[in-house]
């Protein structure tokens, strides 16, 4: 007696089909996985015994021995409780219905009712692209992720025996609505009207936003950096639906959907600590998960203290700020993973602390800054496309009980300066001015005749590197879209240079 169900199998965020071929033949009852099983699947025999005797079913007394096809490729997770049980109750008779056409997913418990598994979204999504007549037969929990996949056919199920009696009697099929973005951005409890002062860090926030630019930002304790970039998510626009469902399909693969969470609809925001290793911030680990930068894609990665961070991470984030993915190689596999984040970073401007303060002396000598400074490669250095010194507030700035500006306010600037640069970069397949290269700044980037003058004179005195360079022009491109002019004009330049003067004198 020979059955075959349809499964898959999610490798990083990739979706591989999996045939889930069962034979119950006569002999010493016996229950055998094969086709690289991890120790989940393994496992799966009890689960799977004790779920078909409890919904009401016979296990066969035979020998049952269950292949995962293709044999070579590693079958991770509990995707496969539910097939492996369909699979045993088709081969030994139990259930007549035809099975063509189905796909499924889902752990069992003991009793027989079906739990959320991970990577239910990348799994679906990936098939879903590759034959959109499929039914996936799911645990009704993971129902809402998969509501970024329009006119994807869904049965999901509570447990077995439903499974079964939706098969046999003709099921419902549920077929997903087209997706319905929220009306507008969820307000965050952190505002910038909260952040008292520091007018010249807001409107770099602000650009940064409205261009996705990379911000270093140096102070002393208590300057208020952190507070900063806590805030700078709640001013970026809406996310689209191709970044909703890109971001939801990394949470979803990491099984970091909280319960209840769906999706992820607000741009994320990740604070590593500075302890952490290269792995956790750019994934990897014996199934090579997505680490920080991934986990941030679309939203922020705020590292703190960024000179305390051990130098090979540091290093090793220097081709996923270019390149906007990670790429983790294994002996046994490679993946590919999105990192397309908006990296802010802050740090004191010494190991004390207090140096260039007015008001506490610094007791570190030249040597000690130089050193400490050194552990920000210059390469590194350069992928920022701002750097800020942030001052302490005054005591009369401290006092100050009149509210600042709005994120709600600020967003709305930002959005609409997201939108006037939207057709040009659209063409390219591009989100943000920060996203262009050289060639594309070099031919997109308008100047005025004052404008160019301008930075050409710019470029000897602050010795700009040709990346240095462009990111004058991306900054500056942002700069006039907030202020909504077509060409960049000097006092564009000159605010850019503003942001990028603070690097080029690192080491002074």
């Amino acid at each position: 007696m020979y059955a075959t169900v349809a499964s898959v199998s999610v490798v990083g965020l990739t979706a591989h089909p999996v045939q889930v071929e069962v034979d119950i033949a006569d002999g010493l009852p016996v229950f055998t996985i094969v086709g690289l099983p991890d120790a989940t699947v393994q496992e799966a025999r009890e689960r799977v015994k004790s779920a078909v005797r409890n919904a009401g079913f016979r296990f066969p007394a035979h020998r049952i021995t269950v292949n995962l096809a293709p044999a070579d490729l590693r079958k991770e997770g509990a995707f496969f409780d539910l097939p492996v049980a369909i699979g045993i109750l088709k081969a030994s008779g139990q259930l007549e219905a035809p099975l063509d056409g189905y796909v499924f997913i889902g752990e069992l418990s003991l009793e027989g009712t079906l739990r959320p598994v991970h990577g239910v979204l990348p799994a679906v999504a990936g098939l879903a692209a590759a034959d959109g007549t499929h039914t996936y037969v799911v645990p009704h929990q993971n129902v809402g992720e998969l509501a970024l996949l329009e006119g994807t056919r869904l049965l999901p199920s509570v447990g077995l025996s439903e499974v079964v009696q939706a098969i046999v009697e003709g099921p419902v099929i549920q077929v997903v609505p087209a997706y319905e973005p929220p009306s507008g951005a969820v307000d965050s409890p952190l505002d910038f009207a909260d952040v008292k002062g520091q007018a010249t860090a807001k409107r770099a926030m602000e650009i940064a936003a409205a261009g996705g630019h990379n911000i270093l930002l140096t102070g002393s304790p208590g300057s208020g950096k952190t507070m900063l970039a806590e805030r700078l998510p709640g001013i970026m626009p809406p996310m689209m639906r191709e970044e909703v469902l890109e971001v939801t399909t990394v949470y979803s693969a990491a099984g970091l959907l909280m319960d209840g969470q769906s999706m992820v609809e607000q741009r994320p925001f990740r604070h590593p600590h500075h302890t952490a290793s290269n792995i956790a911030v750019i994934g990897g680990g014996a199934m090579a998960r997505p680490g920080e930068i991934s986990l941030a894609d679309r939203g922020v990665l705020f590292m703190d203290e960024l000179p305390e961070f051990h130098r090979d991470v540091l290093e090793v984030l220097r081709q996923p700020l270019e390149s906007g993915t990670v790429t983790i190689s294994r002996v046994r596999q490679t993946l590919t993973y999105p990192a397309h984040f908006l990296l802010v970073a802050a740090m004191n401007p010494c190991p004390c602390g207090w140096y260039g303060d007015t008001t506490h002396p610094c007791i570190c000598s030249a040597s000690d800054v130089r050193r400490y400074r050194s552990r920000i490669s210059g390469p590194l250095l350069d992928r920022f496309d701002m750097v800020l010194s942030i001052p302490r507030l005054q005591a009369s700035e401290l006092g100050e009980l009149q509210a600042g500006e709005t994120s709600a306010a600020i967003r709305e600037r930002v959005t609409l300066a997201r939108e006037r640069a939207r057709g040009v970069l659209e063409e390219r397949g591009l989100r943000a001015n920060a996203d262009l290269s050289g060639p594309q700044v070099r031919k997109l980037v308008t100047l005025d005749r004052d404008a160019q003058a301008f930075l050409t004179m710019a470029v000897t005195r602050f010795s700009l590197s040709g990346r240095g360079y462009d990111k004058v022009l991306k900054v500056a491109r942002t700069i006039a879209d907030l202020d909504g002019a077509q060409r960049v004009r000097a006092e564009h330049i000159s605010e850019a240079l503003q942001y990028r003067s603070a690097g080029a004198t690192w080491d002074a």
